[in-house]
């Protein structure tokens, strides 16, 4: 009896202690950090897209329009990748290529509307003339009313056989980059004649992807560089794609890292080529899709994160290639069927083996990413830094006018869940549950709960979650800066930017991964921090606080890079004498600016990338360790004299030159 009593005792005491163990085991497999201080850009109405074809007979249709508008598709492309360069609209035919029937202008347009989405038209540039693609604005614009703004001048023609691979056709004699960019003027005259209020892009290739950085026979420079020099200032905006390799899901989701320097280095070629007011030229990816589990999980997932960090890096339109394509191969993965097939929604078909793919119509994993996606970031949504240490989560946030807050949680661990917690930088949640969307591995829809808290979640076995929170409280905030601008030296950044009415005082913010680094506050409209790091690439952001201490949204980014010094006793300059979108033969001449001799010396620099290597050298002794490159020569240098050493670089990714090289230890002054 005494025994039981003590086994009771022992039983009640142990029900009210705290349950140690459990919370042991509850401790998170890794923390997101959601910084609203770190402001990235603005989510525009036209962001999430999809290419329609005029092969595609499902193109017109209510059941096809309905999904992709519940899907929050705002932006179709017509009449359908190559075979923008050989429809003809006003007869609706495509000598060579099959045209389904229903699938004319005014049908496509019917679709637009009822999917509540705008268009982007592709003008035949490859068979057709400025004439043809005025006529078809007068008709869409002025006859119909139809209001398309989005034009592009042909599609993907550094393809037409000038770089030696011919898919696209193009009838024009000169098929250089310079020829395309000299009728693209004529084209986008001939087409805002015709409607002032069009917007008009121009195609270039996208950097670190064939054919960029190649200069072909007979021409002065790259692709880029001729089209931009050229037809830039007539355009409103340009056309990259982008397909990237990868045979795993970590491997087509580490793909996305290279957006960010891609972008980067895009906008540095439209800066340097583009014209006056470059800036003003938008960029749109209006083809993406995934090399691996294209129907399955991974295409899913790669979708979600390839849209959003193109819409942090400002591209203002992205379009997934395509909505029904047809199968390849049948394969398993993840545990799901997958087809290999480009669409969006099953085709239907049946390969040679007898294996058939679901019903026509019936969505594939990277739909449900699209719909995840307008149920996270919303037309004039504020995309936020986010970010987690764990290399299986990835993370996005979007800040919403009303002050709700959206954090996108991809977990890509196939086996396992992941719990998480969040913490927030600049942000208060309410304590009130937050609404979670979820998307699951074989998942047929999109489900949506209460689960978990603003600042615990767990996340399913490859998953997409989206958790909406609602803020603690309604504080009144200042109005946002406007747009920063910014110059640089090798050691400071001078930062600019409109005025807010109200404000007491203004905050600059650096962004460092994750958190913000506060450079300093002014009461004034500018800001000089000094002490900067030369050839650093730095983006900051502007806070208002008004008098009752109320913090205003991040203003839009500016990304500004520190130069090298303009004055040194050496001066480097970079030249390339040839490229393969892969590597490069590139040569660096060393000047000695200084009054001494130099009879040995040691010339070092640090590769912008990890993805960037010294394949071999010459004139010199090359090593590299790490991504930091150290050349040692005996060749004497003169004062006033140069030296030149030449080596092979390659690159896995957005190739960004060096511009910081130190010679015998001194900071060198470097051009190109």
């Amino acid at each position: 009896m005494a025994v039981r009593r003590l086994l009771l005792v022992i039983t009640l005491v142990a029900a009210c202690l705290p349950a140690v163990a459990s919370s042991a085991a509850a401790a998170p497999d890794a923390t997101v950090v959601v910084n609203a201080k770190a402001g990235l850009a603005t989510v525009p109405d036209t962001a999430i897209g999809v290419n329609h074809a005029i092969w595609d007979g499902q193109l017109g249709t209510n059941a096809v329009n309905d999904l992709l508008g519940d899907a929050g598709v705002r932006m179709m492309r017509y009449p359908g990748g190559s075979y923008g360069d050989i429809y003809h609209w006003k007869d609706h035919t495509a000598p060579g290529g099959y045209v389904a029937p229903n699938t004319d202008f005014d049908t496509f347009m019917a679709g637009v509307r009822r999917a509540n989405a705008q268009p982007i038209i592709i003008a035949n540039y490859g068979t057709g003339t400025p004439q043809e693609a005025a006529d078809w604005v007068r008709y869409a614009n002025v006859t119909k009313g139809y209001g398309v703004k989005y034009w592009e001048i042909g599609n993907e023609l550094y393809g037409n056989g000038h770089y030696g691979a011919n898919w696209e056709a193009d009838n024009h004699p000169d098929k250089s980059p310079a020829g395309y960019a000299r009728e693209t003027v004529a084209f986008a005259q001939a087409m805002k004649a015709a409607d002032p209020t069009i917007k008009v892009g121009a195609v270039l290739t996208t950097p670190a992807n064939w054919p960029d950085a190649i200069v072909g026979p007979g021409d002065a420079a790259s692709w880029n560089q001729t089209v931009l020099s050229i037809a830039g200032p007539h355009v409103d905006f340009v056309i990259v794609h982008w397909y990237p390799g990868g045979s795993t899901t970590e491997q087509v989701l580490a793909s996305t890292d290279q957006l960010t320097d891609m972008m980067y280095l895009l906008r540095q070629q439209i800066t340097r080529y583009g014209g006056p007011n470059a800036d003003r030229l938008g960029i749109a990816m209006t083809e993406v899709n995934s090399n691996y589990g294209r129907n399955t999980q991974p295409g899913a997932l790669f979708a979600a994160e390839a849209y959003t960090s193109l819409l942090e890096n400002g591209v203002f339109n992205v379009d997934w290639w395509n909505v029904h394509n047809g199968p390849d191969k049948a394969s398993t993965v993840g545990g799901q069927p997958d087809f290999n097939d480009f669409g969006l929604l099953s085709s239907g078909g049946c390969l040679a083996d007898g294996v058939c793919q679901p019903p026509l119509n019936t969505p594939f994993a990277p739909y449900h990413a699209l719909k995840m996606l307008s149920l996270f970031a919303r037309p004039g949504d504020q995309l936020i830094r986010a970010g987690s240490g764990d290399p299986a989560i990835r993370a996005h946030a979007a800040r919403r006018p009303n002050g709700d807050l959206a954090v996108m949680l991809l977990n890509s661990d196939e086996n396992n869940a992941r719990t998480v917690a969040i913490d927030y930088a600049g942000y208060t949640p309410s304590a009130a549950a937050p609404t979670v969307h979820t998307f699951t591995n074989g998942a047929t829809e999109v489900v949506t709960s209460t689960d978990g808290t603003a600042t615990s979640q767990t996340l399913p076995p490859f998953s997409l979650t989206t958790l909406v929170l609602r803020p603690s409280g309604t504080p009144h905030l200042p109005a946002t800066p406007g747009q920063p601008t910014g110059s640089t030296t090798d050691r400071t950044a001078t930062i600019s930017w409109p005025a807010v009415p109200g404000v007491v005082k203004y905050e600059v913010h650096r962004q460092v991964g994750t958190t913000s680094e506060q450079w300093g506050e002014t009461s004034g409209t500018s800001f000089t921090a000094g002490n900067l790091n030369p050839g650093t690439r730095y983006t900051v952001n502007v806070l208002a606080r008004d008098a009752a201490g109320g913090l205003s949204w991040a203003s839009p980014p500016l990304t500004v890079t520190t130069g090298s010094p303009a004055e040194s006793t050496c001066r480097i300059r970079l030249s390339t004498v040839t490229d393969w979108s892969s590597g490069y033969v590139g040569g660096i001449d060393i000047t000695n600016t200084g009054p001494n001799a130099l009879a040995d010396w040691t010339l070092t620099f640090t590769w912008p990338t990890s993805r960037q290597q010294v394949g071999s050298g010459w004139n010199a002794t090359w090593t590299q360790t790490g991504s930091t490159v150290t050349v040692t020569g005996n060749a004497r240098i003169e004062p006033n004299g140069t030296v030149g050493v030449g080596y092979v670089g390659n690159y896995s990714g957005p190739n960004i030159p060096p511009t910081v090289f130190t010679l015998n230890g001194t900071l060198c002054h470097t051009t190109s």
